[in-house]
């Protein structure tokens, strides 16, 4: 998951000093002979094959035929988590393009909301909605610092089919979500101070004020950078006004179009989360790390409930595992997770979608050279005790389940907790101790994966 930092090597340093902490011990599984494992598994493996739906292709041009069961699975659900077991793999990608497509045309899904800044999904969407500016562009300018694992061919492609999609569908468009609170763009800060300029004047030198210390001047990376590199006294003034700046908003209330400040209410509302998640950001104190990732967490489910509330759209959310997930694999850093929070909201109108694979390739940070830009890593098979080792002898095919239903053994197999990749944006992380069955309602996996197709952070 998407860890806020910026490029210096102190905090790299720190990141890989914390990784190695928390992940300490996880590798420790009490050990039984190869066939005895087998012979205990032999009844899930057989229960999990009868009722795996084969997942016939993870490209996205592929017929959709075989996802007509996940559709039933799904039902009538408003808001649908759908995973990742890493941050940068091929077909994890592919297969939320898949999906989405999928439950645009047959189930009326008309948001794709990403693990990304909520401002970064207002820039994006003006290009999905109205084709404003160049994609590839866009996403350079916009996926940078931590959020560079989403500068890729595979994301592309699925903004290109979103802004077609809405060519061909004028009444019927999409659009593209950022719910997440790691850094807030120029683009809210005018929007705000512009509706103050139009309809409260006299507050404006107020809002410019409270506004200086946090609004951008250069790109998303230098702009993270430079307030990660701030003392923490400073960051929490910074976080004070521009929360003063929401609750004077929030004060006002509606003057004319209430539907207009609703929106620019939620504007200031990502500064104000903005500015908090830097305040709460200290990484020489693990327990700090831990509330910030708590408070990310609670945000990133609280943009998506509200955009969900206001627009009335289905929508799918693209996260990592472990924030769509309904329990937090490493409580120690994520307290709580994001589809948690949402369960709490909106009840059985979230689904949630996770995924695990048997072995394959992702882009990660080294986290052994603090001065190594993202790179390609390759993982083999886990070994007996693990997860994937059983899902992998369920069936020759890519396949899923829906968790909820299945039969005995295989759902006392599923309730157990037993070592499970979930690769986020630094390498390497060890397995943590899963329980599928709590974490998630329905499980694809996926045999084999390849890195994802990264875009270059360079103009031409």
């Amino acid at each position: 998951m998407p860890v806020l930092h910026g490029s210096h090597r102190l905090h790299r340093l720190l990141l890989l000093l914390l990784a190695l902490t928390l992940t300490a011990g996880t590798l420790a599984v009490a050990s039984r002979p190869a066939q005895a494992e087998a012979m205990s598994t032999t009844g899930p493996v057989r229960e999990l094959a009868r009722v795996a739906e084969p997942l016939r292709s993870t490209e996205t041009g592929a017929s959709d035929r075989d996802l007509r069961p996940l559709g039933r699975m799904i039902d009538s659900a408003k808001i649908v988590g759908l995973g990742e077991a890493t941050h940068s793999s091929r077909q994890f990608f592919t297969m939320k393009h898949r999906v989405f497509r999928y439950l645009v045309e047959e189930q009326g899904f008309t948001t794709f909301a990403l693990e990304a800044p909520w401002s970064t999904g207002l820039v994006l969407n003006q290009y999905v909605l109205y084709g404003k500016g160049d994609p590839e562009t866009l996403m350079r300018e916009e996926f940078q610092s931590s959020y560079r694992i989403w500068n890729t061919r595979e994301y592309l492609d699925l903004l290109r089919w979103m802004r077609a999609h809405n060519v061909r569908h004028p009444d019927h468009p999409v659009q593209f979500m950022g719910e997440d609170n790691g850094y807030a763009g120029p683009q809210l800060f005018d929007a705000v101070t512009d509706y103050v300029s139009a309809h409260h004047a006299e507050l404006l030198p107020q809002f410019r004020r409270l506004y200086r210390g946090l609004r951008p001047l250069g790109s998303v990376e230098e702009t993270v950078n430079e307030n990660m590199a701030k003392p923490i006294a400073e960051r929490e003034r910074t976080a004070a006004d521009v929360q003063h700046a929401y609750e004077l908003l929030q004060g006002q209330g509606p003057d004319g179009d209430r539907r207009a400040y609703e929106w620019v209410l939620q504007h200031a509302r990502a500064i104000s989360q903005t500015g908090t998640l830097y305040a709460y950001y200290d990484f020489s104190d693990p327990e700090k790390i831990a509330r910030a990732m708590l408070y990310r967490d609670r945000i990133m489910a609280e943009n998506t409930v509200w955009w969900q509330r206001n627009t009335g759209h289905r929508m799918l959310l693209s996260a990592h595992n472990g924030h769509i997930s309904y329990v937090s694999d490493n409580p120690a850093q994520y307290p709580k997770t994001q589809g948690e929070f949402i369960r709490e909201r909106v009840g059985a109108e979230y689904v949630n979608i996770g995924y695990t694979f048997g072995q394959g390739s992702f882009n990660a940070m080294d986290l052994t050279d603090p001065d190594e830009p993202y790179r390609r890593f390759s993982v083999k098979p886990l070994g007996a005790g693990s997860s994937e080792e059983v899902l992998e002898r369920v069936s020759r095919r890519d396949y899923y389940l829906d968790l909820r239903t299945v039969p005995e053994p295989a759902r006392e197999w599923l309730m157990g907790k037993r070592l499970t990749r979930s690769i986020g944006n630094a390498w390497p992380e060890d397995p943590y101790q899963t329980s599928l069955r709590r974490q998630f309602d329905v499980l694809i996996h996926l045999h084999r994966v390849t890195a994802a197709d990264l875009l270059s952070t360079t103009r031409d």
